[in-house]
């Protein structure tokens, strides 16, 4: 690695305009379709989640003027990729957490849980919030003289952090869902509200997060002359890909399910409105 940004190279090869460019238009489609169910159904707690696929349209909007710039690339536009696509699927993690405690609450079964409902997302919400600043902070040490190989190691720190807040909230989701399942309550027997499929929609795009990050910290662990950063398939199978899929399974699962049945409104599945039966 060069001791410099004037001799430190920004991509170990040329990145795919057409792939960054085909990203930006679906996961501004993705966020565009989320504002709207965001604002029709109210489900205000999901706002993190939109501002993550915001955040990975303008990261791969960087993407592309890269693109267009090799092999003289400049700081700005790779600067906007590295962050704003690491730090995106902190802020899906963030709506994710939000949605058990829900769950819990749809099917009173409160004393299911490792944790209390109105404990359970503060404390994952903070070490999101820690991971997200970690990575976030990683990413601008990046972008200055001498400090890229302290960026990294910064970086890792706050990937782990979000790896283990993540899994231990998958372990906490699945003893709960197991309880329920052993000794169920009247809620969860009599509610029409399908909350096992929300259960399965988080636990299927936990995996995919989870599997993402494990892709990153093993990334940045391999250094700048690493297999995987050589390689620019991996970053759109591995992270774009996965993260893409999240967004639209929540297009298509959207948690706003779940309110609508707490406050006794319309049901809401994907973008449609049905009434609500009890």
């Amino acid at each position: 690695m060069a001791d410099d940004l004037s001799s430190f190279e920004y991509y170990k090869y040329n990145p795919s305009k057409a792939a960054a460019v085909s990203l930006v238009i679906g996961f501004a489609a993705s966020s565009t379709l989320h504002c709207w169910q965001l604002f029709r159904t109210g489900t205000w707690y999901f706002i993190p989640f939109v501002i993550g696929g915001i955040f990975e349209a303008i990261g791969y909007a960087g993407r592309a003027a890269s693109a267009t710039q090799t092999p003289d690339w400049t700081l700005v536009p790779y600067i906007i990729q590295s962050i704003f696509i690491l730090v995106a699927p902190a802020m899906f993690a963030a709506s994710i957490y939000m949605i058990l405690g829900r769950i819990i609450l749809v099917t009173d079964a409160e004393s299911h849980s490792m944790i209390r409902a109105k404990w359970m997302t503060k404390i994952f919400v903070i070490c999101d919030v820690l991971s997200f600043l970690m990575q976030a902070s990683g990413g601008g040490l990046m972008a200055t003289d001498g400090n890229q190989d302290l960026g990294q190691k910064v970086i890792v720190c706050g990937l782990f952090v979000q790896l283990i807040a993540f899994g231990f909230f998958v372990v906490v989701a699945l003893v709960f869902h197991l309880r329920l399942l052993h000794v169920p309550t009247v809620q969860s027997s009599t509610s029409r509200m399908p909350w096992q499929k929300h259960l399965l929609t988080l636990y299927v795009t936990s995996l995919l997060i989870l599997v993402r990050s494990i892709f990153r910290v093993v990334e940045y662990l391999q250094g700048w002359d690493g297999y995987l950063l050589k390689r620019e398939l991996y970053l759109y199978v591995f992270d774009a890909l996965l993260m893409f899929i999240v967004m639209i399974i929540f297009n298509w699962v959207h948690p706003s399910e779940i309110k609508s049945y707490l406050r006794g409104g319309p049901m809401v599945k994907g973008w449609k409105m049905e009434p609500l039966v009890h």
